[in-house]
């Protein structure tokens, strides 16, 4: 049993957050995922879930983050229907999606969708290093820093994958660089054994917390220490 819904009080942006049911991943091959587990083919399931998980929103700071087990084009129109209904209804100005790569180009399909709303999207990009990405991470797509330029403009975040075996100190340095150079902000998630092939390097947990623990109060970062540090999870 999972926790679909909670508040987000103590990072730095005060927000509601649902984790919602959607279709499988398009691309759905990166290594260190288990939470492709959490997508479903049967539209009903995914429609109760959701429309249940959805009527707990008060919209009290005005601000949503949804996730889902891939990208908001992974959800089903009537789930992007209920959630602009709610975000209407509670009079939330601020909504946060998540998108992989391959969506970059219909951005603007959602922010249509959502007019007069502030719409964010938070793209994982896990690490800078493009041998690492496709080679370890399995997530197969290559970018130039001209292209980090022109992504900092559409998206508002990514999200970086720390920690884990192969990476050395340098590499992590060079991505938190990164990422604060061209986004807007970043999540930095240190890696949560799962039951993949990826593994978590103490050692690099160990160096990170000390030597980065300052970046808890940079209000352009989200750090996770832990996976489950959101709130929102499904066992």
């Amino acid at each position: 049993m999972g926790i679909r819904y909670n508040k987000i009080e103590e990072k730095n942006n005060k927000r509601e957050i649902v984790l919602l049911k959607g279709y499988p991943c398009k691309y759905g091959k990166c290594s260190f995922c288990n939470y492709i587990e959490d997508n479903s083919t049967d539209e009903s399931e995914i429609e109760k879930i959701n429309f249940e998980t959805l009527e707990e929103v008060t919209g009290e700071y005005g601000a949503l983050e949804v996730i889902n087990s891939g990208s908001v084009f992974e959800l089903p129109s009537s789930t992007l229907e209920k959630i602009r209904e709610v975000v209407i209804k509670k009079n939330i100005k601020l909504v946060y999606f998540e998108i992989y790569y391959g969506y970059k180009k219909r951005l603007n399909e959602i922010r249509n969708m959502f007019k007069g709303i502030d719409i964010r999207f938070r793209m994982g990009m896990e690490t800078f290093d493009n041998d690492f990405r496709i080679n370890v991470y399995n997530k197969n797509f290559n970018i130039t820093e001209k292209e980090c330029e022109e992504l900092g403009l559409d998206l508002y975040s990514v999200c970086l994958l720390i920690c884990v075996k192969g990476q050395t100190k340098e590499m992590i340095e060079r991505d938190i660089e990164l990422g604060l150079k061209y986004f807007k902000s970043i999540t930095v998630n240190i890696f949560i054994n799962n039951g993949t092939k990826v593994e978590r390097d103490d050692e690099l947990v160990k160096w990170f917390v000390e030597k980065y623990r300052h970046l808890q109060d940079d209000k352009r970062v989200e750090l996770l220490i832990d996976n489950k540090d959101l709130g929102v999870f499904e066992q």
